[in-house]
């Protein structure tokens, strides 16, 4: 039987309908034609090598070197948080104001806005030891836990941008933490999907995703006791990665050393393939997480990380329907990923 030109696949947590058009490029290997070599930025301008100096303000935490973190540590530190010199929200006012304007809702932009730097000008994720990687998420844990006692907050997102074509401005390999006032609905919409096929089945959506990848073993590009990496069945997105820890943790801010360290490491992997086998692509990785408040009602979500590695463009189509086209099989991404 004649193979179809394309097909529609369901993303089973939002119900999005993602078509899988592979024969609209001769060989999955075509995005990779045109990805472009990044620009290093000389250590000499670079902002982060001495953020106290740059007007950025006073970290907020700063790990030394290999040692538990103290904030006397002078240049000796392995990575620091600091404030946003531009941020998207101010800390400034003490109270979030909901206000109507007409016909519409106004928020007033109340938030914290707040940059995790490593100290290596040159070594971006992939490069760090497995402490390091470790230290990096265990920052991140650190700075939720703080952000989520502040009553303005109810969601905290923890993102990296790398490369210019990913909204990355600066080379030095750095994160972002916003703590946002509201709960956008594109976020809310994960968490619906979630707790309907929780209501339906009986358990996690995304426990059942990774059952299902373990099970085909066509998709997973690294998996080690803890965490695993894999090419979603219906990536909207060529050579999306989603990387899980194995165990339900419906909470990243409260996940244990043990599962944090081994899901820094399979994103630590899965970076590591993606410059090695996609050109170093540009990419976006981020943390999806529960709200701050109402937690009981979010224990049937599963927290994980996605990273986009940046190829494709949306069109008439895309923007019109909301569904996406991706014309590389998530088969053949998890392939070029682990290098065939």
């Amino acid at each position: 039987m004649k193979k179809d030109i394309s097909e529609l696949r369901q993303d089973l947590v939002s119900g999005d309908w993602v078509i899988i058009a592979s024969r609209r490029s001769k060989r999955p290997e075509d995005f990779l034609k045109n990805v472009s070599s990044r620009q290093k930025s000389p250590v000499a301008l670079c902002p982060f090598e001495n953020p106290g100096k740059s007007g950025h303000g006073k970290a907020v935490l700063i790990y030394p070197n290999l040692k538990n973190h103290r904030r006397d540590v002078g240049v000796n530190w392995e990575l620091q948080i600091i404030p946003n010199k531009y941020p998207a929200l101010s800390d400034k006012r003490r109270k979030v104001i909901f206000s109507k304007h007409g016909a519409y809702n106004v928020v007033s932009g109340v938030g914290h806005h707040e940059i995790l730097i490593t100290r290596d000008h040159n070594k971006n994720f992939d490069g760090l030891s497995p402490i390091k990687s470790f230290h990096v998420f265990r920052a991140f844990r650190e700075r939720y836990l703080e952000l989520s006692k502040d009553k303005n907050t109810a969601y905290v997102s923890i993102f990296q941008n790398w490369g210019p074509r990913a909204g990355a401005t600066v080379y030095h390999p750095h994160y972002q933490i916003i703590a946002m006032p509201v709960v956008s609905p594109h976020v809310l919409r994960s968490f619906l999907g979630s707790e309907s096929y929780f209501k339906k089945h009986g358990y996690c959506v995304h426990c059942a995703i990774i059952k299902q990848e373990k099970k085909d073993k066509k998709r997973i590009i690294f998996e080690n006791s803890g965490a695993i990496a894999f090419s979603p069945f219906a990536s909207p997105n060529p050579y999306e990665v989603a990387v899980f820890p194995k165990k339900h943790l419906p909470f990243f801010e409260n996940t244990p050393d043990s599962e944090l360290e081994s899901v820094s490491s399979a994103l630590r992997e899965a970076l590591r393939l993606i410059k090695k086998n996609l050109k170093d692509s540009d990419y976006n990785f981020f943390i999806h997480t529960t709200p701050v408040k109402g937690k009981e009602k979010y224990k049937h979500y599963h927290w994980h990380i996605e990273i986009l590695p940046k190829f494709s463009t949306s069109g008439g189509f895309e923007f019109g329907t909301g569904a996406m086209i991706n014309i590389v099989d998530p088969d053949e991404a998890a392939k070029i990923l682990r290098g065939r």
